[in-house]
């Protein structure tokens, strides 16, 4: 099935969102508080919705200020029973649509409302999830039966969700398979930079959940021990703990802070030194900015977001580290020379699906151009705000060879007056991490283990430049 489309796509609804209820709207909200369960279904449907048909960030939909807001009264395990519906719904939506399109033969009514999320919900809790049958499937009935437009196809959904639990075994069969699990466009993509054997491993690695990684201000052994983790080759400390990360020991004294092993590596490229004038370009939410400010130079943290920044700030704040603040588009960005400079480029962020599985089914195969020419004019400017002599480390949380490898190529052709530094491992880098031109280059199944709170790593690439005196 491509994923263009879906079983029978439905148009918005009305009650798709939370701002200016009506009366049957508050009237099903109080039915739906009255069943346990049923909140958190209807809030992680109405957010696959918000994310699918709508282009919101799967994170932002469960951030406090997310319009529309669908968490709005929910207790915390309901929250959390939501983040888990949709999240897995969203990992595995491939053989999902899949399945719902071979049991619904003549695809969903086009007047249906949200009744396509419902199902992806349901048979998500019925396929990956330790929910109970009875109740995943009544639910989602109760679902139905409470919106005027999906209403007439409760009949439908119960069908539909008990077919689905008779062909179980045939289903995750299919889901074992992974011929579904990427949209076909970005798996061929991935087949072509990567090879076949390469763009399985990716795509199965995405299918795990992803682990935590922080890092660390100083004694990363010590605080793996504290933590329950283990030190990464690198030096990102790896943790096998499902604690709230606020209640971890060290947080509250800002010891450490969240940041993915590979994203933890460009910053580190750039080799900053005390007292040096350094450029952190799109620096929200900080875990690069709070890398270069311990190394003590003089930092200034760019993004043309001021709501990020203050999220920077405050991430700063706790870890008790200085940058200076500039809200700003970095294409126009003035300012006297640095003596490096940092660019984590908006991209595809393709890297991140595992962590981020909303990311391939709401890109397009357009979006990868138009962000490959910011990418470009973000460079150009980097290149007039660096010294002679001075550091650019360019990085992505993409796989995508118009965002890496060929974004530093024409770049270089661009501008003779910049040189390739390439990545050794003498830096504490991976001999697997480094491609053949010296770059960094990190893809999902890179650290197999088997236990999945402790495999695989970001896919990013990262390549060092030097402007030559």
């Amino acid at each position: 099935m491509s994923d263009s489309r879906s079983f029978g796509r439905s148009k918005p609804s009305r009650y798709s969102s939370r701002q200016g209820f009506v009366p049957a709207e508050a009237a099903r909200e109080a039915e739906a508080a009255r069943t346990p369960g049923l909140p958190a279904r209807l809030a992680a449907a109405s957010i696959i919705g918000d994310v699918i048909q709508g282009g919101h960030r799967l994170d932002e939909c469960f951030s406090p200020q997310a319009v529309p807001n669908r968490l709005a009264g929910l207790e915390p395990r309901d929250v959390a029973l939501t983040r888990s519906i949709a999240t897995v719904s969203l990992r595995r939506l491939g053989v999902i649509r899949h399945a719902l399109g071979d049991l619904l033969e003549k695809g969903l009514p086009r007047q249906a409302g949200r009744l396509e999320y419902t199902l992806i919900a349901a048979a998500a809790q019925l396929l990956f999830l330790e929910a109970a049958d009875h109740a995943a499937i009544d639910l989602a009935v109760r679902a139905t039966k409470l919106e005027p437009k999906t209403g007439a196809y409760s009949g439908v959904v119960n069908g539909v969700l008990r077919n689905l639990l008779r062909r179980r075994d045939e289903f995750l069969a299919l889901a074992a398979s992974g011929e579904h699990d990427a949209p076909p466009w970005l798996a061929q993509r991935w087949r072509k930079a990567y090879g076949e054997a390469g763009a399985r491993a990716i795509i199965a690695m995405h299918m795990q959940e992803p682990p935590l990684d922080v890092s660390v201000k100083s004694d990363p052994q010590g605080w793996a021990e504290r933590l329950d983790g283990v030190v990464l080759p690198t030096g990102s400390v790896r943790l096998k703990t499902r604690t709230p990360i606020t209640e971890l020991a060290g947080y509250s004294d800002g010891e450490w802070w969240v940041q993915d092993a590979a994203a933890a590596l460009p910053a580190r490229l750039l080799a900053t030194k005390p007292d040096e004038r350094v450029l952190d370009m799109c620096a929200a939410p900080g875990g690069k900015t709070a890398q270069l400010a311990l190394t003590r130079a003089h930092v200034v943290a760019l993004d043309r977001s001021a709501e990020r920044l203050k999220l920077l700030a405050a991430n700063l704040s706790r870890l008790d580290l200085h940058a200076d603040v500039a809200v700003a588009d970095a294409t126009g960005y003035q300012a006297q020379p640095f003596d490096a400079i940092l660019i984590d480029a908006p991209c595809s962020a393709t890297g991140t699906s595992r962590r981020h599985p909303d990311v391939p089914w709401t890109k397009k195969p357009g979006d990868i151009e138009t962000l490959a020419a910011l990418q470009a004019k973000m460079l150009a400017r980097a290149a007039l705000l660096t010294k002679a002599g001075g550091r650019l480390v360019y990085c992505t949380c993409s796989l995508e060879p118009e965002e890496g490898e060929q974004q530093i190529a024409a770049f270089l052709r661009r501008n003779p007056d910049f040189r390739r530094e390439p990545v050794t491992t003498a830096e504490g880098i991976p001999a697997e991490f480094i491609n053949r031109d010296g770059d960094l280059r990190t893809v999902p199944s890179f650290w197999p283990n088997d236990d999945a709170r402790l495999a695989g790593i970001d896919g990013f690439f990262a390549s060092r430049l030097v402007r030559q005196a």
